[in-house]
């Protein structure tokens, strides 16, 4: 209000400034988006529960963790052997007509599992029951599939999607396990395998429902695998490289940690890491991608954090620098991911992302089993080691994954 020649005049109010809306907002607001990511969120927790779930399932009823640890990795074995089928037919014949009966027999293979424990059945059933499992469609390959779809004329928002959804298999991965051990011991044995089964089955009957937002069926252009494209060998080399961290540190971390008798603390500090990936995958959507070399440089640099603090001892410390480490993950995985879009064909996507995920849990073994062996041999402390040295292999192997490429990349664009 202001005074003008005597006489009271009542200034306009000002418009309200209204700001932009954030990346992830606008991301979300896409059409259909919403539906899609909930189911996508829903059927993905349950790949952070079915291991650990299975684990304390038949160690409880059985009495025998070598057993479990040997059902276990059967299944991953199946997994890796099954996955990029699975995915190559949910590229020729479309994500509903395929995902939702491959679901079915994973569910079917869960219930196996469960039931085969509880009536002491032969152990060979429950190796057939879990390696059933295998047939889980890769809910996250679909999920950027259909992001790379939605957004095919906005590389932005396209890097954006895809640190959101690095960043969901982050909390998942942190969240699930938690929630497995937490249902296996406050309620029975079996309930991890059930609710398991249970949101997997729910979050692929909402994914499969948005039928608006499924990427269309192409033709057959290519018809030799994803493996034949150039540079796709190397970057598969990466994967496994960057699947041998995750592996290796795990079993560190949880040896060393109960070498001090802090065994409790084991869970709470890996998924300190794994919420240092999944934050640093929510901020890296919101800034410019970074060039694959750079981003593995940075992993290579972190990953020796662990192995400085476990030396030094304190674990406040320790736990620091595996939060740093986990924060150099996702920017990686992200990038590397990106440029699995940029060398598969479109008619071949879900395949090619199938086999890094093929790529990743083959790394995740053998890193388990390096991890494990550097304990018995070297000591737990000096079994942060491992993770170092595989972060180092996948600085290593970028380069000639860029150069069989034939792109150089100084900026990635998913």
């Amino acid at each position: 209000m202001t005074v003008t020649g005597g006489t009271l005049v009542h200034a306009a109010p000002r418009p309200a400034v209204r700001r932009p809306p954030g990346p992830y907002r606008r991301l979300l607001a896409t059409p259909g988006a919403r539906g899609f990511t909930a189911g996508n969120l829903i059927a993905r927790l349950p790949i952070g529960m079915f291991g650990v779930s299975a684990v304390m399932m038949i160690a409880g009823q059985r009495g025998s963790y070598a057993l479990a640890g040997a059902v276990t990795a059967t299944g991953l074995a199946a997994t890796a052997l099954v996955g990029p089928w699975t995915a190559r037919l949910i590229d020729r014949h479309g994500q509903a007509r395929i995902a939702l009966p491959a679901t079915l027999v994973a569910v079917l293979g869960c219930l196996s599992l469960v039931l085969c424990v509880r009536t002491g059945a032969p152990a060979w059933t429950l190796f057939a029951s879990y390696a059933a499992m295998a047939t889980t469609p890769n809910i996250g390959g679909m999920s950027r599939a259909r992001w790379t779809h939605l957004l095919r004329e906005d590389p932005d928002a396209r890097h954006t999607a895809m640190s959101f959804e690095q960043a969901a298999d982050e909390a998942c991965y942190m969240l699930g396990p938690v929630l497995a051990a937490a249902l296996c011991t406050g309620l029975f044995p079996e309930a991890g395998t059930l609710a398991g089964a249970a949101l997997l089955l729910t979050g692929m009957l909402v994914f499969t429902s948005a039928r608006a937002t499924e990427p269309p069926v192409l033709p057959r252009v290519h018809r030799r695998s994803p493996l034949r494209t150039p540079g796709t060998a190397a970057l598969l080399l990466l994967f496994t490289a960057l699947g041998a961290v995750f592996g290796s540190m795990e079993i560190a971390s949880i040896a060393h940690l109960d070498g001090l008798g802090l065994g409790a603390a084991a869970g709470p500090v890996l998924a300190l890491q794994a919420a240092g990936s999944c934050a640093a995958g929510l901020l890296y959507g919101t800034l410019r991608p970074r060039s694959l070399r750079t981003c593995t440089t940075a992993l290579a640099i972190a990953m020796a954090g662990p192995f400085a603090a476990a030396a030094a001892g304190p674990l406040p410390l320790l736990a620091a620098a595996l939060l740093v480490a986990g924060m150099a993950t996702a920017p990686t995985m992200v990038t590397a991911m990106s440029l699995v879009h940029r060398r598969t064909p479109a008619e071949q996507l879900n395949e090619g992302m199938t086999l890094a995920v093929t790529a990743i849990l083959a790394g995740i073994a053998a890193g388990a089993a390096g991890g494990g062996w550097a304990v018995e041999h070297l000591g737990p402390g000096i079994a942060y080691a491992a993770p170092a040295v595989a972060a180092l292999a996948a600085a290593l192997v970028t380069v000639p994954a860029q150069r069989a490429s034939g792109v150089r990349v100084t900026r990635v664009a998913p």
